[in-house]
This record gives C-alpha cells, structure tokens and sequence, in this order.
C-alpha cells in the first residue's frame, strides 16, 4: 500500500513506522508542516501499561523512549499547608522533543519518508501527488482534515470552563506533584512533572472567571508568567518558570480545553479512506495523562488492525473504529470526571488534606479503593485510621483498636440515630400488601437484609392514602391495620438485629393505578382504576396511562393532612428514620420538575415556586415527627431530558430541603418522563450525590449501580456521598454487606451468632482462594483480593 500520514506528530511517524515495520514494502510517506526539530509543548507522560504496549509494539523505539525517560511512583499532594504523598502510580515523563526525535530517526532507520515544511491544505492533492490508497490525518487538534469533512465525521468540540498554561521550569521535582493554592479571587492548581534530567513541565489551571478576576486575560504574557512564579514561589525555590510560546502574544498562552469526540473516524474519498488519528479524532484532559499515549494506542490498534485484514482495507477500517472508539470512550469517560473535578476544586474545598488529596486521587472513578491499596498499602492503611478516628468522633463512639476498619463500615450518626456502617438497603417496590396492609413477605424480606449487615433497612415506599398508590398491592400507611403490621415487621428488626429501619411515605399521583411490575410497569389497570391528580393534566405514556387532573387546592390540603397522619403513624410503628418521596415522577416530583409542572398559580413557574408544596408538605410531617430522629427526602436530581431538572437545579433543591430541615437527600435521577435518555454506569448517579453534598453543604445518600464494597469505600472516602444504599445487589443477596466485608478480607464485623459458623466458612474459602491465585500469579494474597475487586 502507499500510506500518507498528514502531521508528523506521535500519531504520525509511530503509525507509520510501525506500517513499515510490518510490511517494508509499503510506501510510508509523513508530511509535516513545521521544520524537522521544532515542536510545541514541554514534556508527556505515559503510565507503566502504556510502555508495556510499545515494548510489544516496536522494542527498539520502546528501548530508545525508556532510556529518555524520567521515571516516578509517588503523588504528592500539597494543600492548605499539608503534603500527601501516595506512591505505586508509575508514571514516566519524557520531552516531547525528544520523542519526536526518537520516532523521526527509527521512521528514516526503517524507510519512511518524511516531509517537512509543507502545509496541507487539500488531502485529494496529497493523495494524488503520493498515489495513496489510505490517507491518516493526523493533523491536530484544530485538524483541517475533520473541518472539512465535518459532515461525516461529526464532531462534537466543547470549550471547557478552565483556562491553563503550559510552562516549564529548571526546578526538578521527585514526584507528580499537585499543588493547589486559594486566592483571594478563587482556586489555581498546578501539574508539575519532572520529564528530563533537568526540567519539569509546570501546567498552571484555574476557571475562567478566577483566570479573569486576576486580571490574566488582559495581561502581557510576561507580567502572566511573574504572576504564576509569584503564586507557586514556596514550590519553585526560587527558579523561574518558561515559556516556549514566545510567538503567542498577551494572554494567548492561556487557553481553554476542547473536548473533542467524533462519531466516525473513517471518510472516503472515492477508494481512498482519510482516517483521523490522535488530537484530530479525540481529546482527553491533559490531568487524565497525556493525549500523546491515546495517538500512540491509535496508531498501534490501526496497524494491527490493517495487519489482521491484509488485502481488506475497509474490513481493517471498520475493525479499527469498532475496537479503538470503545476504549477511547472509555478514557474520554475518565478523562471527563478528572476533568470536572478540577473545573470544581472550590467544590472541595471545606474537605480535610487527607480526604481532599484521596477524592484528587479517584477522580477519575478508574482508579479506586482497593487499588490505591494494591499500589500503596501503607497509604491505605494510613488513610483508613484517619478516616475511622474522624468517622468515630462524629458518631460519638470509641475507636476500636488493632484495625483498619474500611470507610463503608465506620460509623455514621445523625441527630440521635447512629448507623453502625454507611450501607444501607434500598427502598425497592415488592407488590405484595393485601389492601395496603404489609404480611410476611415483607417480614421476611426487610428482616433478612437487616440480618445482613446494612446499617438501615428501607421499607418500600409506603403511600398515605388508598389512591396514592401506584398498584392496588402496595403498602401504606393510612389505617389502623397498616401501623400494626408496620410495627410488628419494627419490632422483629429491632429485637433480632442492630440495623435500623427507615419509613418512606410517597404518593403515586399521575403514576399510580397501575398493575404491579411483572404484570405490565407503568401499565394502567385493566379495570378498577381510581382518579389521578398531579401539578398538572398529565398522562405519563402518551395514550396509554390514565389522565390525570390538576390537583386543586382541596386535594393539596387533604395530601398534606394524610402527609402528616401517615409520619404520626410511623412513629407509633416506632420507625427510626423517615424519608419523604420527592422523585420519579410521582405526585411531589411532578410540581418540582419543568416538565410536570405547568401550572400559572403560587405552585408553578420558578423553581423556588414549583418546590414551594413539597416543602410545605415536608415542614408539616417535620413540624410532627420527633426532633431525635432524621428526616431524608429522595429527589430526582437529573430528568435527563432537555428543558428538565439539571444537577445545578438539584443543588437548588437540595437547598431549599436543607433550609426546611431535612437531614439528608437522597440523590436518585429520572422516571420523570419516558423521554429520558440516562447515560448508565457503575455509580453513574453518584456525581449527583457529590455535587449536592459538597455544594449544598448537606449529606448525602448515593444510589445507582453501586455494587461492590470497592464502590462504596471509594465514595465514601472521597467525601462523595455519607451513605450509600444499594438496591438489586441486596435482593439476590441479603447478607451482600457481610459478604463484601469478607470479599475484601475485614473480619471484624459483626454476624448474628445464629450465623457465626457460615461467617468462618466464608472466610476460610475466600482466603484460600486468594492463596491459590496468589501461588498461581505470584502476587501476594492482598494484591490478589484487589485485582480481583478490580475485575
């Protein structure tokens, strides 16, 4: 084939060495706009597993690129006035000079032909020119190639909110160092790198309204580069901080991210492919690595690919977007949450040094709590012993020595209730009441999970009125019968189990009398519907469901009166906990969202005004309920529609509940409108909970596809959520909680004593099952257990 690589940048020549390589009787032709050895930037950063792949990939390149390197495991973290330093991260530093010297001399060693100084304006006259039968643009992040062809390749460039700049200085540095500094305009944050044997890379970032605030965008790029050595002076020891844009004037050097995403990465002219690569494909932040590790993946993948399907140029195509756009996703996925959590270092700036420094180092959701302790033990080990002390104090409880205990299991007090661990079950719907009356089946479900561990057991929602259900078998709370039952299922968890046990009240509104889950969700009765009320006239499946009416304000009195007998109800049921159902589109969800809410009086229009009937139905049952006791309310904290509720709106609303007296919210997201369009994941709401809780300023519970103890350690440990309630998990396992404790090998945990001889079984298996692995890959038993929890 006759190849021509459009940017000699790393994308380029290790495309097209690595071409060469597999076949030298391929014509490899890279065509460079700038001379031979100028290049841009200062020094990039690759992780340990990247450098495998290119020792798999061409040795002697790798061989050269090694001996250039600077190498390092440690992290340090230095914020009010503290250093913390993690180590195990393996990351190596090398000028990108440098390696495009490398990559330049093993293209000319093998036969490619590199151009210079020559800018490429039309890829069809470079493509003639060179007869090629594939064309890589590999042009950049302000590629012509994908400008011009933007109708098929569909890009997707977002500006991000921070501005940064890229500067060097001759001050060395033993670590990947993270330095963040508050000012009296806002938060800047510093990447430092050493990546030669004399110079580190020193980006500096801050939003744009701080950037702006200092006055940076109106300063000469001089007076900008005194102001950052002035900021970061205690950390330069007094050496300068360069620049090698000298050709950019002003603030010009200061510029904001582009995210870049494409949907195809493959265009053909005619025959000939024009395939994007690096920078002209995607971006990932600079704090997630270097986009010059995702060029060199591309490159590597592509070749394989083309080498796979030989003689089959759109088969190999095809094979390489497939294979390549899903692990780019992945990393862009990643790369979004580093990305975002730097755009908010304000956010996180009421945490304590060792919790600010943690949540820095999991940002990214990829690295977690078992394997910061595969990489670091000590650090773990050390951070868990601060936590528990700090988790301990809150609780008003002693710390128990000789043990690391996890963040999942410390405990957690609010008002006069302790919880003995942060786990709780979620409230999940059972359809199984015989006219609102809960009976066995309940007994045995909540009573079997509070035997498992969770520090809380949620009862389904339990509606305050016969016509604020959602199906005819669910549980409620509006006759004499109902607090009975309720305080016999009370009464079983607290004689047989430490757990608590929580109440949420709710009312269906427009979702309600519908059949019951297995028969048909959301599907209306097929006879013996009762009337429906909402915000507003609503049905929820168009055409399908019921329609129904706009409450009045007769209804809204009665609601909030049966609001308030239910809540005097859970207490004589003897309920530790009371949570209030604001979410999913039933009858207080539909005045807060946009979307349900249309009415014209004090109930509608603003946001304050569509939450201003849940907060009176709030202040009501919390004006009744006992002031020892805690009070949650579940929102919806994304629609995840356009024109919905967004998680800006969520911290509104979390305030407003917060200002009435809620303890805690309980962050759930969407069943608002069958519009919806979520974006799933492991913990893809906990954003939701983090966002509220270090904004708002109010503890929150996280929910979502929170389904392992290394789920819930990283959460709580970064000061993501306070609690976590974990749904599915607990109904295929009830004892999921002493289960996860034994699967990450803490054993001090309590079992009921009925128990105590499956507690050693467990124990017993899962501890030689680590000692297998661990003979069999010859890691030790721990690094076994969290590569294992890392799946």
């Amino acid at each position: 084939m006759n190849i021509v690589c459009i940017g000699g940048g790393p994308a380029g020549l290790y495309f097209a060495l690595l071409m060469k390589k597999q076949n030298p009787a391929h014509r490899l032709v890279v065509v460079e706009r700038n001379r031979p050895y100028d290049t841009f930037g200062w020094g990039v950063v690759f992780s340990d597993q990247t450098l495998g792949k290119l020792v798999d990939s061409d040795e002697p390149t790798a061989r050269a690129i090694l001996q250039a390197f600077n190498h390092w495991d440690d992290i340090d973290v230095f914020y009010k006035g503290s250093r913390v330093t993690s180590s195990g991260h393996g990351f190596c530093g090398i000028a990108r000079k440098r390696l495009l010297n490398i990559l330049q001399h093993r293209c000319e060693e093998l036969g490619v032909e590199l151009v210079f100084e020559t800018v490429v304006d039309d890829d069809q006259l470079v493509a003639a020119r060179y007869d090629a039968d594939l064309v890589i643009a590999a042009d950049g992040l302000n590629s012509r190639i994908r400008t011009r062809y933007a109708q098929d390749y569909r890009p997707t460039v977002e500006t991000r909110r921070c501005r940064f700049v890229w500067l060097g200085t001759k001050k060395t540095f033993d670590a990947f160092t993270f330095v963040f500094k508050e000012t009296e305009v806002g938060w800047f944050q510093a990447h430092i790198y050493q990546f030669d044997g004399d110079t580190s890379t020193f980006i500096v970032e801050t939003p744009e309204e701080v950037w702006r605030k200092a006055g940076l965008a109106d300063m000469p790029q001089e007076e900008g580069i005194a102001f950052c050595e002035r900021l970061f002076a205690e950390h330069l020891d007094g050496h300068a901080l360069m620049s090698n844009a000298a050709h950019l004037r002003g603030s010009a050097i200061w510029i904001a991210f582009p995210r870049i995403v494409c949907e195809q990465w493959v265009h053909w002219n005619g025959d000939v492919p024009v395939v994007l690569m690096g920078d002209a494909a995607h971006t990932a932040h600079f704090s997630i690595g270097s986009g010059t590790k995702l060029a060199l993946e591309d490159a590597i993948e592509l070749a394989r690919c083309c080498g796979a399907h030989a003689g089959d140029l759109r088969a190999a195509l095809d094979a390489y977007q497939a294979s390549r756009s899903v692990e780019v996703l992945k990393i862009q996925s990643a790369a979004r949450n580093s990305m975002e959590w730097f755009e908010n270092v304000e956010r996180y700036s009421a945490l304590e040094a060792p919790q600010f420094a943690y949540a820095m180092l999991t940002r990214s959701q990829r690295i977690s709590h078992e394997n910061l302790r595969l990489r670091d033990p000590g650090y773990v080990a050390g951070f868990e012993d601060w936590f528990a002390a700090r988790a301990c104090a809150q609780a008003g409880l002693p710390l128990p020595a000789g043990t690391h205990i996890p963040p999942m299991l410390t405990p957690y007090r609010v008002r006069d209730v302790v919880l003995k661990n942060r786990i709780l079950v979620s409230p999940m719907a059972q359809y199984s009441a015989v006219d609102g009356v809960p009976g066995d089946w309940h007994l045995v479900h909540l009573g079997a999970r509070a035997l498992g561990g969770a520090a809380m057991v949620f009862a389904e929602m339990t509606c305050v009125s016969a016509d604020a259900r959602i199906t005819p078998s669910c549980p409620g709370m509006y006759a004499p019968e109902h607090t009975a039952a309720w305080k016999r299922i009370v009464d079983f968890v607290h004689g047989q189990s430490d757990a608590k046990i929580a109440l949420q009240l709710g009312h269906a509104g427009p979702k309600g009398s519908t059949r019951a889950m297995w028969e048909g969700i959301d599907q209306p009765l097929p006879d013996g519907n009762w009337p429906l009320i909402a915000a507003s006239a609503q049905q929820y499946l168009p055409g399908v469901s019921q329609m129904a009416r706009e409450a009045i304000d007769a209804d809204l009195d009665r609601v909030e009166a049966d609001f308030v007998r239910a809540t005097l109800a859970a207490e004589e049921a003897g309920f530790d906990w009371l949570e209030l159902h604001c979410a999913h589109g039933y009858l207080l969800s539909s005045f807060i969202s946009p979307l349900t809410n249309r009415r014209s009086d004090r109930y509608g229009g603003s946001l304050e005004n569509r939450c201003r009937y849940p907060l009176r139905v709030f202040r009501a049952m919390r004006a009744v309920w006992p002031a020892a006791k805690p009070m949650s309310v579940r929102i919806s904290a994304h629609d995840w529609v356009e024109g919905g509720i967004t998680p800006e709106d969520a911290v509104a609303i979390a305030r407003l509940f917060k200002e009435a007296g809620a303890d805690m919210i309980d962050c759930s997201s969407g069943q608002v409108s069958k519009q919806e369009k979520p974006v799933f994941g492991r913990m893809y709401q906990t954003p939701f909970a983090d966002r509220i809780r270090n904004e708002a300023g109010i503890p929150t519970i996280a929910v979502g596809s929170i389904f392992e103890a290394d789920h819930a350690n990283s959460i709580i440990a970064a000061g993501r959520a306070d609690l976590c309630a974990v749904g599915r998990p607990h109904l295929a396992d009830p004892a999921w909680t002493l289960h996860e404790a034994a699967k990450i090998g803490y054993t001090a945990i309590a079992w009921p004593r009925q128990y105590l001889a499956g507690k050693a079984q467990l124990e017993r298996n899962l501890e030689r099952e680590r000692q297998l692995a661990a003979a069999n890959t010859g890691l030790s038993p721990q690094q076994v257990a969290a590569r294992l929890l890392e799946g």
